[in-house]
């Protein structure tokens, strides 16, 4: 049986880490209100709609809102076309194979569309999947498990036989309260995924069909 492969983005195929932290430091600044790598990294991989408020507070309205997070990732945008990306080791194998092997594919993320389009031409991967769901797709984020559900609708697959890969226990619960299957990969925490791995590199050949075999 062949099913579908729902990847997250940042931190699953690709780092984007440093890019997001210097477009958010450089935008925030801007605006007059500095903030700190802790700040960052205490908000990374949630919706602009989720941070913003925290840091512009009484401020954030919706309209400044909308402009500070476009700003920022208008900037994020630049420095991924600038500087160039890469996938994560093990990512551009799994997704091409994949593909070979005919299972669907879709990414599935809180990341504007813009972004993901940009990244995936980069790193070369645009062509490998069948839908793409972001931010502006859905009205909650992960651990919402909605972002999922709209993937594997989108592929016309039951949520039984997708297999979400994350790289943050969000996205694991996410994927849990999905009713699918789960490979969390972390170089930071062990994710309570049903297959938990530091590197895609890690993962068994045949770790995606004996998954969905379950």
């Amino acid at each position: 049986m062949i099913g579908a492969v729902l990847w997250d983005m940042d931190g699953t195929l690709v780092d984007s880490e440093e890019f997001h932290w210097l477009s958010w430091r450089d935008t925030m600044s801007t605006e007059g209100i500095p903030i700190t790598r802790d700040q960052f990294m205490m908000t990374f991989g949630q919706r602009n709609d989720s941070i913003l408020p925290r840091w512009l507070g009484t401020a954030a309205t919706p309209d400044r809102i909308q402009r500070v997070g476009d700003a920022k990732e208008a900037l994020y945008r630049r420095l991924v076309l600038d500087s160039g990306l890469a996938p994560l080791p093990g990512a551009a194998d799994w997704v091409r194979r994949l593909g070979q092997e005919n299972w669907t594919q879709a990414v599935a993320s809180s990341a504007p569309r813009a972004n993901l389009d940009v990244v995936l031409e980069v790193i070369g991967l645009a062509a490998c999947f069948q839908a793409i769901v972001s931010a502006e797709d859905v009205t909650a984020g992960k651990p919402d498990p909605q972002v999922f559900l709209i993937a594997a609708e989108r592929l016309n697959i039951p949520p039984g036989q997708c297999i979400v890969v994350e790289d943050a226990a969000a996205g694991v619960e996410a994927a849990r309260r999905a009713g699918m299957h789960s490979i969390g990969v972390s170089r930071k925490e062990t994710l309570s995924a049903e297959i938990a791995v530091s590197s895609l590199v890690d993962l068994p050949p045949d770790i995606f069909a004996k998954l969905l075999a379950r």
